[in-house]
């Protein structure tokens, strides 16, 4: 379990991909302080295994589920991601509850200066936005941030000078895709309604290229 709150700025070191995933190494400096093998870490909001730690970089396995779910299917060697570590129960939680279980991709639409803050639209698929609500809680590339207004497509939230600064959202263009993350509080709610019949079920998925594309089965 995470905050959503990013710890530092890592960098995608080398890849190897294979048949069964991928490997990443990662570039990192504060989160190696305390971290062991076996150790869970949010590398842009996906929830991965340490499997390895050499000098300044530590190793994750990547599974295709993982690769074909998230923005590390595109990702290169170079690119920055965003790092947190496992949330210590005993510490203060900013942010909020994020699982690191990827929901879907996103992709930012607009970027624009309000004041000192950026102000950024990020169109998600619809079994995403519905659970977006204004004034509630998203993870965009493991980052935990204030949903300021909903459309049908899209959703909108503002970036403080600082998340700017420590996180990817800085560097982010209009164009790039982002992992996203659903509330965890909106999906229990919204599945305990369907149980007691308040809800109707969820629609069923329509099998098409597309979606055999996403999940690595074309």
């Amino acid at each position: 379990m995470f905050s959503g709150i990013v710890e530092e700025m890592g960098a995608i070191q080398k890849i190897e991909k294979g048949l069964a995933g991928a490997k990443f190494s990662i570039l990192a400096s504060v989160i190696l302080d305390d971290l062991q093998v076996g150790d869970s870490v949010s590398v842009s909001g996906a929830c991965l295994t340490v499997t390895k730690i050499e000098g300044q970089s530590f190793s994750v396995d990547v599974s295709t589920e993982t690769l074909n779910c998230t923005i590390f299917g595109q990702i290169t060697v170079g690119t920055p991601v965003n790092l947190e570590r496992a949330m210590k129960l005993n510490a203060r939680m900013g942010g909020h509850m994020v699982t690191g279980h990827v929901d879907g991709i996103g992709a930012l639409r607009a970027r624009e200066q309000d004041g000192n803050a950026i102000y950024l639209t990020v169109e998600a698929p619809e079994d995403i936005m519905r659970y977006c609500v204004a004034k509630g809680s998203i993870t965009i590339d493991g980052i935990s941030l204030t949903i300021n207004a909903v459309k049908d497509r899209s959703f909108a939230v503002a970036i403080i000078p600082h998340t700017a600064k420590v996180t990817t959202m800085g560097l982010k263009q209009i164009g790039d895709a982002v992992n996203l993350e659903s509330d965890l509080i909106g999906k229990y709610v919204e599945r305990l309604l369907q149980a007691n019949g308040t809800l109707p079920p969820p629609p069923s998925p329509v099998i098409d290229k597309d979606y055999l594309q996403k999940r690595g089965l074309l």
